[in-house]
């Protein structure tokens, strides 16, 4: 290798990109890694009916939080770099009491279809009303998290993700290994910790002075202009990564969704480095976007080129190593995981080159033209998992989940190329002086 092939390398290296994704990046892995730690417990006191029941009640969460939401974190993380349009603390306050509301309106609707949803998902219907109260409070969390992200805070940012993960699985612990509460107690977890931070968190803004409750309507049709065309995104977001265990939960088994998530969670290893990647990269982006310079333009695609090598490789040894691991670390009921580890792996690869490419669309506001693309590959997932399953059994599942983000991240790489300029098949060598962004 070449001197020249190594400028990037190191570049990327000296960066301040580097070090706020780094901290990040050891924040994100601290977290991700505690419920992994949770399994050699959980694995042991639940059987994987019971896994596959919490895989499912966690699926109806995600689903909820879209539509409480309305993606309004999104907005505010656009608007916030938007200081001659928007004032920040009331825009953070309206989309939070926007929330706060439209939090019960969903939640009456799960009431009202509580039947219908139990038997589509398994889960008994007096517990259901709780995802509108779990999906609230992440909804507000991702709020108070924006707001740390979007001004470099990554410290706290981590901290407080770290905090809420610990609280949550000693609460588990304590209730299904302790008290004996089985899955109960998994669910029961969440629905206690979640609402304690999320008014923690806004207590926090409120504090800093980052969140005034004043309604601004203009704020609020920004936020929902942004949101709403997001909503098929996300929900193709959702379809991509819960139609795998519903499929497996109705056509292989409730047992086999579980031991499969367990799997899913050991390769999705990838996807929780490559979203603390992120978080760190999309303001950095949005920074250097600003500033229109060609220089910085090319510097930015080398990076990216390098960053997609760097998580194909970290995937392909996930999926090497995790068979050694796993047998060590799992319960003899979930042994069997380990088999859809490399598949999860390099899909969630997949999904990592996928946001180094949407954040131009996020930064062009055509979010819209997102949505037609993702909900589409949400469609062929849908597709792909019922006749991959049915051939080759719940593996099938993980083939389609690594083959539909691949197709995904393609079509949004073509799709940003349109809507944002970049380089990408520009490699002309920059001015040295230039390059130190």
């Amino acid at each position: 290798m070449n001197k020249l092939s190594l400028r990037p390398i190191r570049q990327l290296y000296k960066s301040s990109l580097l070090r706020a994704a780094g901290t990040y990046g050891v924040f994100s892995t601290i977290n991700s890694s505690i419920p992994f730690l949770l399994l050699p417990i959980l694995t042991r006191y639940l059987s994987p009916s019971d896994y596959g029941i919490v895989a499912v009640f966690n699926i109806l969460v995600t689903i909820t939080i879209p539509f409480i939401g309305l993606n309004t974190n999104g907005a505010f993380s656009r608007a916030f770099f938007a200081h001659d349009r928007f004032e920040t603390s009331t825009y953070t306050g309206t989309i939070v009491m926007f929330v706060l509301l439209n939090s019960l309106f969903v939640t009456f609707l799960i009431v009202v279809f509580r039947n219908s949803l139990e038997k589509i998902f398994s889960i008994p219907s007096n517990w259901l009303w709780l995802t509108g109260l779990i999906g609230l409070s992440i909804s507000l969390i991702q709020i108070v998290l924006t707001a740390w992200r979007v001004r470099e805070r990554p410290k706290a940012f981590g901290l407080f993700q770290i905090s809420n993960t610990i609280a949550d699985s000693s609460l588990a612990v304590l209730l299904v290994v302790v008290l004996g509460m089985s899955w109960q107690g998994r669910i029961v977890s969440r629905a206690i910790i979640a609402p304690i931070f999320a008014f923690l968190g806004i207590f926090i803004l409120k504090r800093n002075k980052w969140l005034t409750f004043r309604w601004d309507t203009s704020c609020l049709c920004h936020a929902l202009a942004f949101g709403i065309p997001l909503i098929p995104h996300s929900l193709a977001g959702i379809i991509n990564t819960a139609t795998d265990r519903l499929f497996i939960a109705n056509m292989v088994g409730v047992a086999d969704a579980g031991v499969y998530t367990v799997g899913y969670q050991i390769g999705a290893i990838i996807n929780l480095l490559a979203t603390a990647f992120n978080q760190a990269y999309s303001p950095w982006l949005f920074k250097k976007l600003n500033q229109n310079n060609g220089q910085i333009k090319r510097k930015i695609v080398r990076y990216t080129y390098v960053y997609f090598l760097l998580i194909l490789f970290f995937a392909f040894l996930l999926g090497i190593v995790a068979p050694f691991i796993l047998k060590y670390l799992l319960g003899k009921e979930f042994q069997g995981s380990a088999i859809y580890v490399i598949w999860i792996a390099v899909g969630s690869a997949f999904n990592g080159m996928y946001y180094m490419v949407v954040n131009y669309i996020f930064y062009a506001e055509k979010t819209y033209l997102l949505a037609i693309v993702t909900f589409t590959g949400a469609a062929i997932n849908i597709c792909m998992n019922y006749f991959l399953i049915k051939i080759n059994g719940a593996i099938g599942a993980a083939q389609a989940t690594t083959l539909v983000n691949l197709i995904t991240f393609l079509f949004v790489w073509v799709l940003s190329a349109r809507v944002y300029s970049m380089p990408w098949f520009d490699f002309k060598k920059t001015n040295r002086r230039q390059d130190k962004t």
